[in-house]
């Protein structure tokens, strides 16, 4: 298998220090803002992002070590197959999330919604577009079963520590 690598574009920062007690996802880190400080050799590539309200981020799950194959996920207590959870600890250690984009400024950007760890390196910034993002119809598995409101809330509680 060919090794990859990739070199961060930047560096993501919360308020997140710790992994326990850390939202798990976007719709759980509702109105909590950090920053994205883009490498200056890459501002040109922002122009015109101010005008989208979301961005997708990709980026490295830097504290991530090791991985199995079967986990019990954040809101579940039977064990799952690891692809077919969001658990941090993977092969390769990529986190995805969609956040608000609140403002641009050079190579700043302003996010909301953030539920990574401070200082996490980021890989790659897309725009949301949500008649591409969107799929009307979809379906999620074994968590279509557990989901309600509450579940968006529910924190890390070190199990991926």
């Amino acid at each position: 298998m060919a090794t990859l690598s990739f070199t961060p574009i930047g560096t993501i920062y919360t308020p997140h220090t710790t992994l326990q007690n850390m939202p798990i996802q976007p719709l759980g880190a509702k109105g909590i803002r950090g920053k994205i400080v883009l490498n200056k050799a890459f501002v040109e590539g922002l122009k015109d992002l101010e005008g989208f309200s979301h961005i997708t981020i990709l980026y490295h799950l830097h504290k991530a070590e090791d991985y199995s194959l079967l986990v019990t996920p954040f809101m579940d207590t039977e064990k799952r197959g690891l692809f077919a959870t969001r658990a941090p600890k993977r092969p390769n250690p990529i986190g995805i999330s969609t956040v608000q984009l609140i403002a641009v400024n050079n190579n700043e950007l302003i996010i909301e919604d953030v539920d990574m760890l401070n200082e996490t390196p980021l890989l790659d910034i897309k725009p949301f577009f949500s008649k591409f993002d969107n799929r009307d119809g979809s379906k999620s598995g074994w968590l279509d079963d557990l989901w309600n409101e509450q579940k968006k809330h529910t924190k890390s509680d070190g199990r991926f520590a």
